[in-house]
């Protein structure tokens, strides 16, 4: 039987809760300035959190420094379920959300960057608990796991294990031998976005509150926003649509490759595959989806209260782009309800719910690279059956990929799809209608946020019962940490001393 390895266990768990209630007061000083009258419970909420957590880190201080492998597994999981029931104590302690089980499913949806929500009435929550609710984002789209690896080395403990386990995707890439130095800066590039698109969605018109939340929302790729109507409020102000959809495109890329920009190696950029493949993706599902806008949508029932300037050629390739990125980069704001733009674009945007962005990422679903090496191993398979003695390897940027890493693929979407099937049938058996039991699942486990019939862009997730919302919480978790994270703790080998 594996020994756990409790103290450092417990230890880590304990600075995430410190973190995370560090995070809770800055939401308090917003609460404080705009005077909303949660300020309190607010930083209750913070001083519990973090309580906790020094209690932890205290009476496990006596902790050996080295985290192996299965431990890092742990800690990750379990690292992001401490965190979404503390992080659900602001909309508890405010009255926000006053039910367990909707405050838990809002909070796991921001920190996994799903952006689905229980919400009816965004608008009058206060905007200090609206603000944490877009901080949950920020803090989960570059993932809290690679932050606290930047702290470990102070506590003279090393964090590779967990960095692999919170990104176990096939990018291996790092920007500095140290995986501390390349979390700090995959931070600091994330940070600069963040701050980039804040003060451009300002100048642009928002006001600093909705611009700030929003620039949380778009660079973890979550898609929280402070109307009700989501980025349609701005329908009119076709400027600040086109900063979140350029800012959407940047979250969805590989973040060394930003890195690389900023270091003038543009060729490092053009020269990569993935990237390519997710920009001609972009653009092709962009076109179709223009044109159907252009010559088929009907505007009168797509339009979510701001209405869509219909007949317009940029206004249908201004839709059609942010609802194509909204849904490849898992970000999930939406312009229009684009489940009414006619049964072709329904099937459409479901079948790019799957597609995820770039791995290295903030965005969720299967990334563009497991399906390039996919595909590319299918057409392999065709040359090995005439020539079964050739040595034929899958290629991605004119390099070899291992045996090992394909299977892993290989496996990863087995997995993913028996995932998404089991996810539907449950969604089914508890009752909802075929459309929304494949939707809800789809979005669930790819972290997309809208989804079809009744949690269409129109709707929300407040219409599942609690054993629904719990499973979807359930699904954003596994999909968020790429299945294997999760579901090997659910394995008797891995208990196993061997």
């Amino acid at each position: 039987m594996y020994k756990l390895n409790y103290k450092i266990i417990s230890h880590i768990m304990g600075l995430l809760l410190l973190c995370n209630g560090g995070f809770m007061l800055i939401a308090t000083i917003v609460s404080f300035a705009y005077k909303d009258g949660v300020t309190l419970q607010i930083m209750m909420a913070s001083l519990a959190t973090m309580f906790v957590g020094i209690m932890l880190m205290f009476f496990t201080k006596e902790h050996q420094k080295e985290i192996n492998k299965r431990d890092g597994y742990i800690v990750v999981t379990f690292g992001w379920i401490f965190m979404s029931l503390s992080g659900a104590l602001p909309y508890l302690f405010s009255g926000a959300i006053p039910s367990f089980t909707n405050a838990f499913f809002e909070t796991m949806s921001g920190y996994t960057t799903t952006g689905s929500t229980i919400l009816n009435e965004i608008e009058i929550i206060p905007k200090g608990v609206l603000f944490w609710r877009s901080l949950t984002h920020w803090i989960g789209g570059m993932g809290i796991i690679v932050l606290a690896i930047a702290i470990l080395p102070l506590l003279g403990i090393g964090g590779m294990q967990l960095f692999a386990a919170e990104a176990p995707g096939p990018s291996a890439d790092k920007l500095h031998p140290r995986i501390t130095d390349t979390a700090k800066r995959l931070w600091l590039i994330y940070f600069g976005y963040t701050v980039a698109e804040t003060i451009l969605l300002k100048l642009a018109g928002m006001n600093f509150f909705d611009a700030i939340n929003h620039a949380l929302s778009t660079l973890s790729t979550g898609g929280f926003s402070t109307k009700n109507v989501s980025v349609a409020y701005w329908n009119d102000q076709p400027i600040i649509q086109y900063i979140i959809i350029l800012f959407m495109f940047l979250a969805g890329m590989n973040f060394v490759l930003s890195y690389f920009a900023f270091k003038g190696k543009m060729s490092k950029i053009i020269k990569d595959e993935e990237f390519k493949f997710y920009t001609l993706f972009t653009i092709g599902f962009t076109l179709i989806a223009a044109l159907v806008i252009y010559f088929k949508a009907d505007p009168s029932l797509s339009s979510i209260d701001h209405p869509m300037v219909w007949g317009e050629a940029e206004s249908a390739f201004r839709h059609a782009l942010f609802q194509v990125l909204a849904v490849i980069t898992t970000t999930g704001f939406v312009t229009a309800d684009f489940t009414m733009w006619t049964p072709f674009l329904t099937i459409l945007f479901f079948g790019i719910m799957f597609l995820g962005g770039s791995a290295g990422s903030t965005s969720g679903g299967i990334k563009v690279m497991r399906h390039l090496i996919t595909i590319r191993n299918g057409i392999l398979e065709f040359k090995r059956t005439l020539h079964p003695r050739a040595v034929l390897p899958v290629r991605y940027n004119s390099r070899a990929v291992s045996k090992e890493i394909v299977f892993n693929i290989l496996a990863f979407f087995i997995l993913y799809m028996l995932a998404f099937i089991i996810g539907s049938v449950v969604l089914g058996a508890l009752g909802l209608d075929f459309e929304t039991a494949i939707g809800g699942a789809a979005s669930s486990l790819g972290n997309v946020g809208p989804a079809f019939g009744k949690l269409s862009p129109v709707h929300n997730f407040n219409v599942l019962p609690a054993f629904g919302k719990w499973w979807c919480c359930f699904l954003m978790l596994i999909g968020r940490l790429e299945l294997f994270t999760v579901l090997i703790l659910l394995t008797p080998f891995f208990w196993r001393n061997r």
